[in-house]
């Protein structure tokens, strides 16, 4: 049974590539979770700077719009980073399948040089193919995972923090 470190050194600079995404990806993910758990703990404090921050003078339509911006204004800090998760999440099989296309050509290379004769020759280039293909969904699977569950965590966050802005601001009429 090989090691973790045997697959990627086998797997070559390619698994190299997918390994350094993995690393800056989950580094993110990570990163991302700890943002928006915090934000979600001292939600109340970002509805009361909305709030402070809208000039009671205006008109109830430019009040509306301001509380909207500062709405945008507070989820977009929380969305920084989630295009790192995503476009890592996207590269990631198309990594996996250069590989695949690497290894079939290795393997061809190898039958034009040295024909049918050993089967192992054709066999070392598709294991290569595999072992790439396999990297590339094992980093891509848990980024779109992470990034739909962030993006939807932040789409919800959205959500309250409207309701209750609005909340607050009915009871005040």
């Amino acid at each position: 049974m090989q090691t973790l470190f045997n697959y990627i050194q086998a797997g070559g600079n390619t698994m190299y590539i997918l390994l350094a995404f993995n690393i800056i990806g989950l580094t993110t993910i990570i990163y991302k979770l700890i943002q928006v758990h915090y934000f979600k703990y001292k939600q109340e404090n970002a509805v009361k700077e909305i709030i402070d921050n809208i000039d009671k003078s205006l008109s109830l339509s430019m009040q509306k719009s301001l509380i909207e911006d500062g709405i945008i204004i507070k989820v977009s800090s929380l969305d920084y980073g989630l295009n790192t998760i995503k476009t890592i999440a996207s590269i990631a099989p198309l990594l996996g399948l250069l590989g695949t296309v690497l290894g079939v050509l290795f393997s061809f290379e190898s039958i034009s040089k040295n024909g049918l004769g050993d089967p192992s020759v054709f066999a070392s280039g598709i294991s290569l193919a595999l072992i790439i293909t396999i990297g590339g969904l094992v980093v891509a699977i848990p980024h779109y995972i992470a990034y739909n569950h962030l993006a939807s965590t932040l789409d919800k966050i959205e959500v309250e923090l409207k309701k209750n802005i609005n909340n607050i601001l009915f009871k005040e009429k």
